[in-house]
């Protein structure tokens, strides 16, 4: 078994050099954009019952559109990112918070709080914010609906 291993990494480096690329790739933007994200959650977005809904409405159907898609394809590309940095390089948790901020989906919301009521979640994030020169966000309510 071992040596069938050996036997295919010998065969498929520039498959393993691909991986290993796209994996640093990965950690240094995952570095780059969570604090600039963690910054633009505002601070009662997972303390406040209601669910924020910012103001995309009163651009053109089009535009609207548009930006939901690419917020969308941004967001499950953060969770896909977290995801595999969970065994490569990176904040794979806090990527995957990240990623689930942006997207839409049902049940985000109760997922959402659920997650950031980790302490090393929020704390993670937090310590982001602060870096950032942002306030701490509000942490969830004990009970969720």
């Amino acid at each position: 078994m071992i040596e069938q291993a050996l036997t295919w990494t010998e065969h498929h480096e520039d498959v393993l050099l691909w991986i290993g690329g796209v994996s640093l790739l990965i950690c240094i933007l995952s570095v780059l954009a969570l604090p600039f994200l963690a910054a633009l959650i505002p601070e009662n977005y997972f303390a406040d019952p209601a669910r924020h809904r910012p103001p995309l409405r009163r651009r053109h159907p089009a535009v609207y559109i548009a930006i939901r898609a690419a917020k969308n394809a941004l967001g499950w590309l953060l969770v896909i990112a977290g995801i595999l940095m969970l065994v490569l390089p990176g904040q794979g948790l806090l990527t995957i918070l990240m990623g689930l901020v942006l997207s839409d989906f049902p049940g985000k919301f109760a997922l959402e709080r659920r997650l950031a009521s980790s302490a090393k979640i929020m704390g993670g994030i937090n310590w982001l914010r602060r870096r950032a020169g942002r306030p701490p966000l509000q942490a969830p309510a004990a009970t969720l609906d």
